[in-house]
């Protein structure tokens, strides 16, 4: 075979694999937050900032923009569109050690939501964009702040493919995706299986208590308490030791909303004798809060608890 056409054969076997992989209808784009509506940094209008998120959604192949005809509610995949909400945490110019470069930083926050047929599903990514800034004057700087942009954009997209992938996908393909080399693949396979209340998803939220990132931890705290998992209280009691109290209230809450005798008697014994007034007073009211829904029906509560 010659090799031009080996090369057009690759090319359409590509295009075709590609084509196979599924796309996610969006029935709503928006933006959120202050440094979306005024960033004279970045020096767009909120319009611009849509535009191009739009475009890099349409590039990826992996999202069905919906046209305005289809959500109506009587097409099947605008009935299962998500809604995508975009926020801009920080545009900032920041010194990296030992550079005589500024580095151009875009923070990017993807927020999904979709309404199921039986609860609301919700599932956040984010992206980072840098870029180097190689002029002093307000065009080089702005122009690296936009590529920054477009950087964190294609950063979310991906990840948002992957998160909505998992969220279609059945629990057996999610736990073997627990197993994959792609570190990605593994948290939004986690995420997904913790929003189902899988309890295999226990154990390794667990385990991400241990984690050094902040925003990890607490995430794995909150999916904790969603899921009600007793086997989680003795983990998040180690949790508080020398922490700052904010952080131990936090935990003292999702400790009260996963209940159990363990927590019960943790909750009782720091509302007595903490030596922090106010982690006294959350702890008095997680108790109580928690002693009250004992006074509830079993099926008011719910029977999905997580048991370990």
């Amino acid at each position: 075979m010659k090799p031009g056409l080996l090369m057009v054969l690759m090319a359409l076997m590509l295009g075709a694999c590609r084509s196979r992989e599924p796309s996610f209808p969006v029935e709503r784009i928006s933006l959120k937050g202050a440094t979306v509506v005024d960033n004279s940094l970045l020096g767009w209008a909120p319009s611009n900032v849509q535009e191009l998120f739009t475009r890099t959604l349409r590039d990826s192949r992996r999202f069905e923009l919906l046209e305005e005809g289809a959500k109506d509610g009587k097409d099947k995949r605008a009935r299962n569109g998500w809604s995508l909400t975009l926020e801009l945490p920080f545009t900032r110019e920041a010194l990296k050690d030992g550079s005589a470069y500024s580095i151009a930083e875009v923070g990017v926050t993807l927020s999904m939501e979709r309404q199921g047929e039986e609860d609301e599903q919700r599932y956040q990514v984010v992206g980072l964009g840098e870029v180097r800034v190689e002029g002093k004057d307000a065009e080089a700087r702005r122009e690296a702040l936009r590529e920054a942009l477009r950087r964190a954009l294609g950063q979310v997209t991906q990840a948002a493919a992957l998160q909505l992938a998992a969220a279609d996908r059945p629990d057996a393909a999610l736990l073997q995706d627990l197993q994959s080399q792609d570190e990605r693949v593994r948290e939004f396979a986690l995420r997904v299986l913790a929003d189902r209340r899988n309890p295999a998803a226990a154990p390794l939220l667990i385990r991400q208590l241990d984690e050094d990132d902040p925003q990890m931890v607490r995430q794995a705290i909150g999916a904790l308490a969603e899921m009600k998992a007793p086997g989680a209280v003795p983990a998040l009691i180690e949790l508080v030791k020398d922490r700052e109290i904010g952080f131990v209230q936090e935990v003292v809450f999702a400790i009260g909303e996963i209940g159990g005798t363990e927590a019960e008697a943790y909750l009782f014994t720091v509302a007595q004798g903490h030596d922090q007034p106010d982690v006294q007073a959350a702890a008095q009211q997680a108790l109580e809060t928690l002693l009250a829904s004992r006074k509830l029906a079993p099926e008011a509560r719910g029977s999905d608890r997580v048991e370990h």
